[in-house]
């Protein structure tokens, strides 16, 4: 069976991440029954900060549900943003120049907001 282009996208994603060579800790979260709705597509854990991944084809956006889970995220403290084809590079950098508080997190939400 054929690939979706969402599928690519998300194949790309998880190629950069096991190819970064460092431990990188990631799943698809399943969401259906007793799983939470919205959840972003790659839930990601590296060097002690907690990222989620939303992976989407062309210029599709994420759903309202979606984007809530990812501001939900981000106000916790970890990194959520969306992915797309155009952007799928980005995985890595995001990785590996994030912030973790004060004035020095506002540089990489900056950096997810370049992004999109």
């Amino acid at each position: 069976m054929a690939m979706t282009p969402e599928k690519k996208v998300k194949q790309r994603v998880v190629n950069i991440l096991k190819n970064m060579n460092e431990e990188v800790y990631y799943f698809f979260p399943a969401t259906g029954g007793y799983g939470r709705s919205g959840v972003p597509d790659i839930v990601v854990c590296f060097d002690g900060m907690f990222y989620g991944i939303e992976c989407k084809a062309g210029k599709n956006k994420p759903t309202a549900l979606q984007q809530r889970e990812l501001e939900n995220i981000n106000g916790a403290g970890g990194v959520a943003w969306v992915v797309n084809e155009d952007n799928v590079e980005s995985v890595e950098e995001v990785l590996r120049t994030r912030e973790h508080d004060g004035p020095r997190r506002k540089s990489w939400q900056q950096l997810i907001l370049d992004l999109e």
